[in-house]
C-alpha cells in the first residue's frame, strides 16, 4: 500500500540515501509502536463512521515494506479500548464504558488477528531480543505483539499470564479510556497516578517480563510506574513540548527524564503534532537527544493510526536514517535511535524476567 507521502522538507545528498540504506542493513532497526494494517479494525463494528470507513487487513503490505526497507522489527500493538473510541473536537475520546466481557472479548478478537500474521507465516515472532538480532541476521522480519491499554486486564493478573504466554510481550498501561490502571494525558485526572491495581500490574509484568509502556499517562502515573517498576519502561511514542501551543499528548521536559533518568527509553512520534515533514521530526528527534541523551531516544511511528503522519512507510526508514546521518548524527548514535535503545531495554526487561 502506498500513501500519500509529506514532504521530505530538506535536501539528502545521494551518499546520505546509501550510507542510510547501508545502516540499516548493518545494524538492527525497531519501530517501538505500530499498527500496521490496522488489524485491530479487522472484523470490528465501530460506532464511528470516519472510524468505520478505514481501510484494514493490510498488514502483508506493511511486512513486504519492512522487509524491503531492512527493518528489522516492529511492536505491532492492538487497540484495547477500541470499542469505546470515537472522533470528538477533532481528537480520538472513550464515548463510553464497557459492556460486561466486552474488554476482554475484544483483546481475543485483535490478538487472533496479530497472532495469525505469525502462524500464517507472513512474519516471525519477536518473543526475546535473542529473536530479533537473528532475524537480523538472516535479513528477515520480526513482529513483538503488544497491547495498547490495559483494558483488557480489568481486576484479573492472571490474564497478564496467560497473554504473555500466548506472545504479548508490552503492555501500554493507558490510552484514551481512564481504565482502572491510571490516568491518561487527554482527560481530567480521576485516580491521581498509578492505582493499587496498577501497582500489582506494573509488579506482575516485571516478573513476567513484559516490556510497560507508559504512553499516554499523566506524569503522574508515569512518576509512580517508573517509582514501582524493578526495570526501566517505554514511553513509546511522544515528543517534547517545543510550541507555542501546547498538546496534551506531548510531554515536559521533566516528564521526559522520568522515564530516561530511570534508564527508560521515549520513541520519538512522527505525527503532525509540531511536524509538517520528516525534517521536522529529525529536528524533533535532536531535540530529544538533547534533553535525555542519545542512549534514551528511539522511534515509535504509530504506523497507520496516527495523526497526519509525516513518515507513512517502512521504506521511509533508510531516508530517515539518511536524515539523521545528514544532520551530523553518527552512525553508531543513528544505529542506537534506530534500534539499539530498544534492545538494551528489553535484554533489561528480560533479564529481570528471568531473574
Amino acid at each position: 500500500m502506498r500513501t500519500r507521502k509529506p514532504p521530505l522538507g530538506m535536501e539528502i545528498p545521494e551518499s546520505f540515501l546509501r550510507r542510510g540504506a547501508a545502516l540499516l542493513a548493518e545494524y538492527p532497526s525497531v519501530d517501538v509502536h505500530s499498527h500496521p494494517g490496522r488489524s485491530f479494525l479487522v472484523g470490528a463494528k465501530p460506532d464511528s463512521l470516519m472510524i468505520r470507513l478505514m481501510r484494514d487487513g493490510f498488514e502483508a503490505s506493511r511486512i513486504a515494506d519492512m522487509r524491503e526497507a531492512h527493518v528489522t522489527a516492529s511492536l505491532f500493538a492492538l487497540v484495547a479500548d477500541f470499542p469505546l473510541l470515537g472522533i470528538e473536537k477533532g481528537g480520538l475520546r472513550a464515548m463510553r464504558e464497557f459492556a460486561n466481557d466486552e474488554a476482554y472479548r475484544d483483546f481475543e478478537r485483535q490478538f487472533a488477528r496479530l497472532r495469525s500474521l505469525i502462524d500464517d507465516g507472513l512474519i516471525r515472532p519477536g518473543l526475546t531480543p535473542g529473536d530479533i538480532r537473528a532475524a537480523h541476521r538472516a535479513g528477515e522480519c520480526v513482529a513483538v505483539l503488544c497491547s495498547e491499554g490495559g483494558d483488557f486486564i480489568e481486576d484479573r493478573l492472571e490474564r497478564l499470564a496467560a497473554a504473555h504466554a500466548a506472545g504479548l510481550r508490552s503492555v501500554t498501561l493507558v490510552h484514551y479510556h481512564v481504565n482502572q490502571l491510571g490516568d491518561v494525558q487527554t482527560v481530567a485526572p480521576v485516580h491521581n497516578g498509578l492505582t493499587p491495581l496498577g501497582g500489582a500490574v506494573v509488579r506482575e509484568m516485571n516478573r513476567l517480563g513484559m516490556i510497560i509502556d507508559v504512553a499516554h499517562a499523566t506524569q503522574a502515573t508515569c512518576a509512580d510506574v517508573v517509582a514501582e517498576s524493578r526495570v526501566p519502561v517505554m514511553l513509546s511514542h511522544s515528543n517534547l513540548q517545543t510550541g507555542p501551543a501546547p498538546s496534551p499528548r506531548l510531554i515536559s521536559t521533566e516528564h521526559a527524564r522520568l522515564v530516561t533518568d530511570a534508564g527508560g527509553i521515549i520513541g520519538a512520534w512522527p505525527a503532525g503534532i509540531g511536524s509538517k515533514s520528516l525534517a521536522d521530526f529529525v529536528t524533533q528527534i535532536f531535540t530529544l537527544v538533547d534533553a535525555v541523551g542519545i542512549d534514551h531516544v528511539a522511534v515509535g511511528t504509530d504506523m497507520d493510526a496516527n495523526y497526519k503522519p509525516v513518515l507513512t512507510e517502512y521504506t521511509d526508514f533508510p531516508i530517515l536514517a539518511a536524515a539523521l546521518l545528514a544532520r551530523g548524527m553518527s552512525e553508531n548514535d543513528a544505529a542506537k535511535v534506530l534500534g539499539g535503545n530498544f534492545l538494551r531495554l528489553f535484554d533489561d526487561v528480560t533479564v529481570a524476567g528471568a531473574a
